[in-house]
């Protein structure tokens, strides 16, 4: 069998144990969603939710800090009618990671005049919605990072001010801070994370856009360790990439602070979905000024990268294709097809040292179209290639079409990657019989699957993490083998891990062939007599139903 991590880790890693309300929590808030899906389609009504989702994390982080500030200052025995001088002092929230939240922005004040402002004297009547558009606009311009990021929506003509104020009444019931050791962030972001999951499951193909399946991400993530550096995503949706990434490093107990990140998103409501997402999960992210096509201007064009961790939209027919692109160092992309393109440019990214997970329509392992079979021999031959996995089907929601992941790395010689020298070889894993379906729709890689997959990798590489866990590598006939350029190169580069691992071995059971054939075949012979006696009663009863 392949390589099993023993470390606690691999029974524990994907789940972030919330409180025991976490289900309640998650229900609540998902029924007060519901409340406002008949008036708005899908998308918009993703934006409402999750833009008032982060404005409540945001005020209950503030008041948490605003109460923690207050107990300090009368443990130090500083008189009550000082304290508001230190809670008004923005640098005691920013220098803490919180977010400064203006008065009449903050959920109390919200929650308080849900119904919205009565007319009074020569003020006019404010409906709810104008109330969070401006809490919205007052937090943005409290808080630099978050410019141009928060949803303004919430005054709009198809959103109903009075389910508005009902959604706002039911948030109000849950608080996201205050769970014990628990962070409200960690609480939220969970939050977030089954929202996205939600949206994505209800906006179909479009959900894929900005959302990939956690346990995706995961393979990922585990496979490129990626422990400290710059980490990137040129397509980077909701942030689901970078998120995983920190709770890698929760997990081994490093710094969320040793990594940098770097992004780019084409499509500006989930350029700031994206920002949110990476601001509760306390990520310093440079996703650039703005939205933008990372074919037509990359917004990061002189940073090479440690890590890129990506799911590149499959298949794009129209894109920003110029053929005299200094990415195309292993042949020009063909015009209907960009994902090439992409893979070029991710390995245009990384340093001498990088490394890269990549997401891709199981199309790209053998495709020959427009010139794309030469361009992956190119790249093979490069050996850039380190990892090709065949991931099972019905993974993700959004698309029917079967996918893989490749990796790649600047470099396999043994050193920091891995203390075995893996050049002029590729490892091929087929997991596509890994995991199991959550319903009739979607499929799921459980924890020991993603570890399965993770540890065969960190065997194979002979990296820290597998001397540590005590693994060591070996090809296993039907899942992984360890394949040479020769090799490839007499399968005309097709990179489909079912060519090499060939089929599992079946375990001889010790009985002689000749006499298995014998009791077969009388198995047989008997199971026909008992099906012959069977119909001739059937017969019988219904000679009698007549």
């Amino acid at each position: 069998m392949p390589p099993k991590r023993k470390a606690a880790e691999a029974s524990a890693a994907n789940s972030v144990k919330g409180p025991s309300s976490m289900k309640e929590l998650k229900d609540t808030l998902w029924k007060a969603a519901d409340k406002l899906r008949s008036s708005m389609d899908a998308s918009q009504y993703k934006d409402v939710v999750l833009g008032l989702v982060f404005l409540k994390y945001v005020s209950d982080a503030f008041t948490e800090r605003r109460e923690q500030i207050s107990a300090e200052l009368l443990d130090q025995a500083i008189p009550e009618d000082q304290i508001d001088t230190f809670t008004d002092d923005i640098d005691e929230y920013t220098g803490h990671g919180v977010f400064w939240i203006p008065a009449t922005a903050r959920w109390d004040y919200l929650a308080t005049n849900a119904k919205g402002l009565p007319a009074s004297g020569a003020e006019l009547a404010r409906s709810i919605g104008e109330l969070v558009d401006d809490a919205m606009e007052l937090i943005m311009g409290a808080n630099p990072s978050l410019r141009g990021t928060l949803p303004r929506i919430y005054n709009r003509d198809n959103v109903d001010q009075r389910r508005l104020g009902e959604l706002i009444d039911l948030f109000n019931t849950a608080r996201f801070t205050g769970h014990g050791a628990t962070k409200a962030r960690d609480i939220l972001g969970e939050v977030y994370e089954y929202f996205l999951g939600k949206f994505a499951a209800a906006e179909g193909k479009r959900g894929g856009e900005f959302y990939t399946p956690p346990d995706v991400v995961r393979v990922l993530v585990e496979v490129l360790e990626p422990y400290s550096g710059r980490v990137y995503d040129p397509c980077c949706g909701s942030g689901g990439m970078f998120v995983q990434t920190e709770k890698f490093l929760q997990r081994h107990d490093t710094d969320r602070t040793a990594i940098s990140v770097y992004g780019q998103e084409l499509n500006d409501r989930t350029w700031r979905m994206a920002k949110m997402n990476l601001a509760i999960h306390g990520l310093n992210a440079n996703l650039g000024p703005k939205w933008g096509d990372t074919f037509a201007r990359d917004q990061h064009p002189d940073i090479e990268m440690d890590y890129v961790l990506a799911n590149p939209p499959f298949n794009i027919k129209d894109w920003a294709r110029s053929e005299e692109d200094s990415r195309w160092v292993y042949g020009v992309p063909p015009a209907n097809n960009a994902n090439y393109g992409w893979i070029q440019h991710i390995l245009s990214k990384l340093s001498p040292r990088g490394s890269a997970g990549v997401v891709m329509a199981n199309g790209s392992m053998s495709s020959n179209s427009g010139g794309e079979g030469k361009i992956r021999a190119q790249i093979v031959e490069a050996d850039l290639v380190s990892c090709m996995v065949a991931l099972p089907t019905q993974l993700f929601r959004s698309t029917g079409i079967p996918v893989c992941l490749w990796f790649f790395a600047r470099d396999k010689t043994a050193g920091p990657g891995g203390a075995t020298d893996r050049t002029g070889e590729v490892l091929f894993i087929d997991a596509r019989n890994l995991g199991h379906m959550i319903d009739r729709a979607e499929r799921e890689l459980r924890e020991e699957d993603i570890a399965q997959i993770a540890d065969t990798f960190h065997a194979w590489r002979g990296t820290e993490s597998a001397t540590t866990a005590g693994l060591t590598y070996e090809d296993v006939p039907g899942f992984a083998y360890s394949a040479t350029l020769g090799e490839i190169k007499e399968a005309d580069y097709t990179l489909t891990p079912g060519r090499y691992v060939g089929v599992p071995e079946v375990e001889d059971d010790g009985e002689p062939l000749e006499e298995k054939i014998d009791r077969l075949t009388t198995e047989l012979l008997e199971q026909f007599e008992e099906s012959s006696r069977l119909e001739q009663v059937v017969r019988e009863q219904l000679g009698r139903v007549r």
